[in-house]
């Protein structure tokens, strides 16, 4: 062993590790390997730079070489940014591609069974019905054969052991068919032709960012399909990221009938063992699209060609566990890494693509009408001084005239409220005692359906109770502000003949459960949705024609930076549920305050005038995307420790021009999954060195021990 190799392995180590190579191994940059690591063995990839100077005969040997196409230099590179970006450990970025490592090895061949020319002597129906099947010379699988002839396995069986069948390997098939671009094509009104015109070109060029900016309803994905035809046509791959993957069966239905067959699918729904063979066939370029959630970001794909980053301004789209990133604006780099055109789109743009695209950097196409004879929704406020809800409901005097009038012309209305479970906060009329989670600084949550009080944070639960547990005093326990529960209640007194359907991603059944209920809905197999945020991800309803949004003014009380910018495109999004058909369809909000700023443009139809005024606020604070932000949290088993690891953290930090530190301060929610929290916030300008600012800082600062963590957030999206 006279050879040495940089290998990284997907741990939280500052960088590449070396490992001899055996004399009869051959090794290259992006090889995947199996390499022992103490007791274990690891899967790893070789990477690009020399091994470290130590001996080779010192050093423990590669173990395997898999046979498995290697990581591209793209790939490669795109690992090594994110790192250096996230100021995250490069192993833990590569841990993100190495997802499932089942995928390494190549998949082993189902076992077929072709006709061998024998013929059993004694012959029953079953038997003939069989050897007419195989006659051919084709081979089949055991249960395909069976099902055909309409027989069991077990007559199968006895073939086999009468050597009338031989056993082939089939051939390894593609998990989804190859879709076809030319499929079948929409007519187009001419604004969307001319958008999906320069899409087309894009996708026929090298790397180029455009955001497709179209109101609710205006064909947005219709529009970058023939961009991903284009890609298909030029034998590229194409990535689509959704922000909700698992619940959009419409868009599968929609890419089907376009294309002919389905995409893959990747997120956390999907089988350990499906992922597995879709990572391989990314990897060898057997399937060609994929649409994805985040995560897919990191496929190791043969040859990307195209990226789709679908409702692009998405929360669903940061990731903040481990790796801290933003699937939107990573996907930005690694097209230009790829070399390939990145389309992102939406109807509420965040302000970040707003801006570069106002700048020049991103090119900018409106679509500004919908499609067909639809036209936007009429909007309405509903001013809850004035015109407030009975004592014990929600629902204003407005809201219900117009729910009532819906119902009675056969037409689905949907009230939206951004809060699971029936309440909010449980309390004791008596003592005054609230129910908080034991692990997390939050109430309890109240989810009546299933008789439970539930942290919605650390996923803590309990039994409801009768009685206070402080004071004993039963039936006093009182339910504080509603929930999507608690409306549905208030909508069955209301309208009892009515079909009520609650949308809410913590009702039993989960993601299956879900996506027959959005068919329901679209099918028009209920009259009143009641739902959470989930109805706000670009589903496609078209009986809806009454919006109610119970409260407007949710989100716009605290001290997130974003909250109005949040508020606004989830409004936005909501109310651009209805009228996606066409017809005469209105959205209600209710609201304390008619004349926010939020409120005010989205009921005046004035979207230009939100956005001027907010990005006007963002410029003159040097917020994003005119300044930098960071976020370092810090916690512990006890509060002390979070406190003093974090002070002296700050008095660790070097001076640096260009950079202000803030805190540290206690955490919103200052204990969660019982750590306590600590916060500070690095603000930067945009010519700063905040990565290497941030390195330097914790390489110098105090390092981790016992039950300290520090974390790094990026362009922090939460501030809690």
């Amino acid at each position: 062993m006279t050879r040495t190799v940089s290998v990284l392995l997907p741990i939280p180590a500052e960088g590449a590790y070396s490992y001899a190579v055996p004399q009869d191994m051959q090794l290259a940059p992006g090889d995947h390997v199996q390499v022992p690591l103490g007791p274990r063995k690891v899967a790893a990839v070789v990477w690009d730079g020399e091994a470290g100077g130590v001996e080779p005969r010192k050093l423990r040997p590669v173990e395997a070489k898999f046979d498995c196409p290697p990581l591209s230099a793209e790939l490669r590179r795109f690992v090594d940014w994110a790192a250096r970006y996230t100021v995250s450990p490069p192993g833990m970025v590569l841990r993100m591609v190495l997802r499932a490592p089942g995928g390494l090895e190549p998949p082993r061949p189902e076992t077929g069974y072709r006709f061998t020319g024998n013929v059993p002597d004694r012959m029953t129906d079953a038997r003939r019905r069989i050897i007419e099947l195989v006659g051919d010379g084709i081979a089949w699988s055991k249960s395909g054969l069976a099902h055909a002839a309409g027989t069991s396995a077990s007559v199968v069986d006895g073939l086999i052991r009468l050597n009338v069948l031989e056993p082939v390997d089939l051939p390894l098939r593609p998990l989804v068919p190859p879709p076809d671009p030319q499929g079948h094509a929409p007519e187009f009104e001419p604004d969307q032709r001319g958008a999906a015109s320069q899409l087309t070109d894009a996708a026929a060029g090298g790397f180029s960012v455009t955001l497709l900016d179209g109101v609710t309803g205006s064909g947005k994905t219709e529009v970058y399909f023939e961009a991903v035809a284009k890609a298909l046509e030029t034998g590229r791959q194409v990535l689509i990221l959704l922000p909700e993957i698992a619940l959009t069966a419409s868009f599968l239905e929609r890419f089907e009938k376009r294309f002919g067959a389905r995409p893959g699918e990747w997120h956390s729904d999907v089988a350990p063992k499906r992922r597995e063979l879709l990572w391989r066939q990314v990897a060898t370029g057997e399937v060609r699209v994929i649409a994805g959630a985040r995560s897919a970001l990191f496929l190791p794909f043969a040859d990307l060609g195209l990226i789709i980053v679908d409702e692009e301004h998405d929360q669903a789209y940061k990731q903040e566990d481990r790796v801290f990133y933003h699937a939107r604006d990573m996907a930005v780099v690694r097209g230009q890494l790829a070399d390939c055109p990145v389309v992102l789109a939406s109807a509420t743009p965040s302000v970040e693509s707003l801006v570069n695209a106002r700048r020049g950097r991103y090119r900018h196409l409106r679509l500004e009408r919908r499609f067909g004879d639809a036209v936007l929704p009429e909007i309405a406020t509903i001013d809850m001084r004035k015109t407030p809800p009975p004592r014990g409901g929600f629902i204003a005097p407005p809201l219900r005239q117009a729910l009532a009038e819906t119902l009675a012309s056969g037409q689905q209305s949907l009230l939206f409220l951004n809060r699971r479970g029936y309440a909010p906060l449980t309390l004791c009329r008596v003592c005054g005692h609230r129910f908080q989670c034991p692990n997390c600084t939050t109430w309890l949550v109240e989810h009546r359906f299933r008789g439970q009080l539930q942290c919605h944070h650390c996923g803590h639960s309990e039994p409801a109770p009768q009685a206070c547990p402080e004071c004993g005093t039963f039936d006093h326990l009182a339910a504080c502000g509603p929930g999507v529960e608690r409306l549905a209640e208030e909508a069955v007194t209301l309208f009892p003949d009515a079909r009520i359907l609650v949308l809410s991603s913590d009702l039993m059944g989960g993601v299956r459960r879900l996506r027959l209920e959005l068919e329901a809905i679209a099918n028009g197999e209920c009259d009143i949705v009641i739902g959470t945020q989930l109805v706000a991800k670009g589903h496609h309803f078209p009986l809806m024609r009454c919006v109610g949004v119970v409260d407007a003014d949710l989100g716009l009380s605290n001290g997130d930076p974003r909250a109005a910018e949040r508020t606004f495109q989830l409004l936005s999004q909501v109310t651009g549920r209805a009228g996606r058909i066409g017809g005469r369809s209105v959205g209600y909000l209710q609201t304390y305050q008619p004349d926010h700023p939020v409120i005010a443009a989205i009921a005046a139809g004035d979207r230009e005038a939100f956005y001027d005024r907010e990005i006007a606020g963002r410029e003159a604070a040097g917020l994003p995307p005119f300044g930098r932000l960071a976020s370092i949290i810090v916690s512990a088993a006890t509060r002390r420790e979070a406190e003093s690891h974090a002070r002296a953290l700050r008095r660790a930090a070097p001076p640096a021009g260009g950079i202000t530190l803030l805190g540290p301060a206690e955490a919103p929610i200052a204990i969660l999954r019982e750590r306590h929290r600590f916060r500070l916030l690095v603000h930067a300008g945009l010519k700063a060195g905040l990565q290497d600012f941030l390195t330097a800082w914790l390489a110098h600062g105090p390092k981790e021990q016992g039950s300290i963590r520090v974390q790094i957030d990026i362009d922090p999206q939460s501030f809690l």
